[in-house]
């Protein structure tokens, strides 16, 4: 390499070989890629299933495309297991439909009236918990001549979203049903407390749900689809799901709801993994800095390798300095700040590192494990924020069966119908 830091022809053509390398083994990826295995995803679905009732139906919430692993390859995968889907929005249910998913579809949280029109003619189901949204929604469907298939929402304890599971409320709930064009499809609340070891606020909630399940009924209206349990309780509390319908989120991806949780019920194995490249080493100095602000300034010799990854690519900023890699089945300690697009780490211990070699920032490498759960109590986040911030700049690839079964990336994509 040049003073300027350009490689030699060497280096160029050690580079080349380690891309085509990278090509024969079907990862066309030479930045940084996620994989995402399917059959732990699978997996996850039947540990899950087997802890229930023999009996209990089963939704795969998919929204913030499936937490980070690709909202279709996931539904794919887990087609055969469930009744339904989740997905947050309107957009959300609209692309499942546009990839083949044929059952019902439910957004969980509130859709803007402009949306109505697709979403009834597509039978995505629509979350209604106020008589405004229900007349709207009546009007639409008469006038398509279509029934507008709603889940009622009720609000248990967790303040988001959902009517009052009271007298007043049931009375509404009634009214609603009877509009014309209006089919009262399914009611469902979420648990908010339902991770903590403590169950006393969730059964509150399972209590004020099912006395409101009473009070509809009482008023002739019999709702077929009743959904109220997350993952912590399909994992925690599966007596509670009897008769009802569950949502898998964040555990059909593998990551359990919280620490506090029974991880000993339900098995799972984490889908995703996350993996970059070595793509430069050099030899630093004592006194040498590393990164911006010169947060690490080496106290002796050490040698340094540049990982081609940073906080644009979605991983977390707050590893700066605290953070791990994994090279060569050994770990190596984050130096210095998380830059957009790169960072550095130190290979003084690891002589065998070199340039092109794999990164594990989550998943195994050798004996070695990095966990998204490691990374949040590391960096003082959030697990579940961790893969659903890994960004659209990051290729998906997923396996299946134990070979690649496809890849997704963003980098040809087009803008369409775009004036400049």
């Amino acid at each position: 390499m040049d003073r300027y830091g350009n490689m030699d022809g060497d280096q160029v053509r050690e580079n080349n070989r380690t891309v085509e390398s990278s090509r024969a083994s079907k990862i066309p990826y030479t930045r940084v890629y996620a994989t995402v295995d399917l059959d732990a995803v699978v997996y996850n679905m039947e540990r899950m299933k087997a802890n229930l009732a023999k009996g209990t139906g089963l939704m795969a919430v998919v929204k913030t495309d499936g937490y980070g692993h690709g909202a279709a390859p996931v539904a794919w995968a887990v087609d055969s297991y469930v009744e339904m889907y989740g997905v947050a929005s309107a957009e959300e249910a609209l692309n499942l439909k546009k990839h083949g998913i044929t059952k019902p579809i439910l957004i969980l949280g509130p859709v803007h009236d402009s949306h109505y029109e697709k979403l009834i003619e597509e039978e995505v189901r629509i979350p209604v918990f106020t008589w405004e949204q229900a007349e709207r929604l009546s009007r639409q469907a008469v006038s398509l001549g279509k029934d507008a298939y709603i889940h009622l929402v009720a609000d248990t304890g967790m303040s988001r979203i959902g009517m009052r599971p009271d007298e007043k409320s049931a009375g509404l709930a009634a009214r609603i049903s009877r509009l014309p064009g209006i089919c009262a499809e399914g009611l469902f609340t979420h648990f908010a407390r339902a991770d903590e070891e403590d169950k006393t606020s969730t059964y509150r909630q399972m209590e004020r749900y099912k006395n409101f399940v009473e009070m509809l009924e009482e008023r002739g209206l019999l709702i077929p689809v009743k959904h109220i349990s997350n993952s912590a309780g399909i994992i925690d509390l599966p007596e509670l799901s009897a008769g009802f319908m569950v949502r898998a989120g964040i555990s059909m991806y593998g990551l359990y709801p919280s620490g506090q949780v029974k991880k000993e019920n339900v098995s799972l194995k984490p889908a995703m993994e996350l993996k970059s490249f070595i793509t430069y080493i050099k030899g630093i100095e004592p006194g040498d800095e590393v990164s911006y602000g010169g947060t690490f300034a080496a106290k002796e010799s050490m040698r340094v390798a540049t990982v081609s990854i940073g906080y644009g690519d979605g991983y977390p900023r707050n590893q700066s300095g605290k953070g791990r890699v994994l090279i060569h089945g050994k770990s190596a300690p984050i130096l210095g700040r998380v830059c957009m697009d790169q960072m550095i780490v130190d290979v003084s211990h690891i002589p065998e590192a070199e340039v092109w070699d794999t990164v594990t920032l989550i998943g195994t490498d050798g004996e070695q494990h990095i966990s998204v759960e490691e990374l949040a109590g590391t960096g003082g986040g959030f697990h579940y924020e961790i893969v659903c911030d890994i960004g659209k700049r990051v290729p998906r690839v997923y396996r299946k069966d134990g070979t690649t079964a496809g890849t997704k990336d963003y980098f040809q994509d087009v803008y369409e119908d775009f004036v400049r």
